[in-house]
């Protein structure tokens, strides 16, 4: 059964939740009480107790003077940011226009030293040329409705690709066949584009796969997803990121990816399904 990759966000707003309830219950309070005490509706302690509002730092402290629980509010405030910056909507993330949110990945690239993407629909950020990446964004911006600054945020990804051609990186980046054929800019700009991916193929810091549509399939397709190191993973969903911090939810991506590899080809196969996506432009 396939788990949306929110659900690790939602099981730490649940765990928050549940953790609120056992300090009421503790303290041998209603809700109603906790209500009083807070000097708020009692909907609103239903509503944070089963996880249908997210609290604010100040719910929290507020609910544990309440139960008699101050010492656990620093704990539960630090717990009720994690649950929350492991799902950013989009909006949140791009209101400021898109280069800035390309610039502020810059110190998490230069910090990791494995990197491991798969993707199933574009090409890999590191990956991008300036021209495929400017089209991409601008359908971005156009789609969200956020201010169109696509040429300085292909140029602020671009520039952030520097960390594939420095030393003591590894990058392993697997894509979907489909994407040598989607067009983002045009028949010039993808005929550039997939001429660099053949020029990087090269680099001896990089493992490029690509799944032919043909491969018999041992692992369903999945959200393009990276991993940086073994320390988090960020999904890309259609209204929001995910980033993924726990272990046990890391390796289950380093599993999936492992499996994503085995039915990728690589060095001339992988080669030969670019060039044939190249001639299809031609």
């Amino acid at each position: 059964m396939h788990t949306s990759p929110s659900s690790s966000a939602q099981a730490a707003r649940a765990a928050l939740a549940a953790r609120l309830r056992e300090l009421r219950l503790d303290a041998g309070l209603s809700g109603r009480d906790v209500a009083t005490l807070c000097g708020w509706h009692p909907a609103k302690s239903s509503r944070l107790e089963n996880a249908k509002t997210g609290p604010s730092d100040d719910d929290i402290r507020a609910w544990c003077r309440a139960c008699g629980a101050e010492d656990q509010a620093v704990d539960l405030v630090t717990a009720n940011r994690t649950a929350v910056s492991m799902y950013v909507e989009w909006k949140r993330l791009q209101r400021t226009g898109l280069r800035r949110l390309q610039e502020s990945y810059v110190p998490l690239y230069e910090r990791t030293r494995h990197f491991r993407v798969y993707s199933s629909r574009v090409v890999p950020g590191v990956l991008q040329t300036e021209e495929y990446a400017r089209a991409l964004l601008a359908n971005i911006a156009a789609f969200r409705g956020l201010p169109d600054d696509s040429a300085e945020a292909a140029a602020a990804r671009v520039a952030r690709s520097h960390v594939v051609r420095e030393g003591g990186r590894r990058f392993a980046l697997i894509m979907e066949e489909d994407v040598l054929h989607f067009r983002y800019g045009g028949a010039v700009a993808m005929s550039t584009q997939l001429a660099h991916l053949l020029a990087v193929m090269a680099l001896p810091s990089v493992s490029l796969g690509v799944i032919p549509r043909t491969a018999t399939r041992g692992m369903w397709g999945q959200e393009t997803f990276t991993m940086f190191d073994d320390e988090r993973v960020h999904v890309e969903l259609l209204t929001a990121k995910v980033t993924v911090t726990q272990p046990s939810e890391i390796a289950t991506y380093a599993r999936a990816f492992a499996e994503l590899a085995k039915m990728a080809v690589y060095g001339d196969d992988a080669r030969a399904l670019v060039r044939a996506a190249i001639g299809t432009l031609q």
